[in-house]
């Protein structure tokens, strides 16, 4: 069930006290390896975490398996579709006051959803 749209980070202290506990040293530098690595390893545990406490919810309020869908649905939400992103950057270029820096990013999100429009 793991969503990389919303990682799960440990903090960098965090892993480097884990990498200094399982090597026996203190450990100064975490790598993007070893830090890509503890991320992975923290989605997996809060995953395995929100099973069981839908199952739990399940099992505490039965025939209520939508409380549990409503759980899983807001502790792992889904990533705003191309459309919805499309409309938010359109609502940002033409409403807000965009930062310029972004502009690359708002035309390529609108790019993006015009190119998957099939062809007419």
């Amino acid at each position: 069930m793991t969503n990389q749209s919303f990682p799960i980070t440990p903090p960098t202290e965090l892993v480097r006290q884990w990498l200094g506990t399982y090597f026996d040293t203190t450990v100064t530098l975490v790598s993007g390896v070893e830090l890509a690595l503890a991320t992975q390893a923290a989605q997996w545990g809060a995953d395995q975490e929100l099973e069981a406490c839908c199952e739990w919810v399940g099992r505490m309020f039965h025939g209520h398996k939508t409380w549990s869908d409503e759980l899983r649905a807001a502790r792992r939400p889904k990533p705003p579709s191309l459309k919805e992103q499309a409309y938010d950057a359109l609502d940002t270029y033409i409403y807000g006051e965009p930062d310029p820096k972004d502009k690359e990013r708002t035309y390529n999100t609108i790019r993006r959803a015009l190119e998957a429009l099939p062809n007419d």
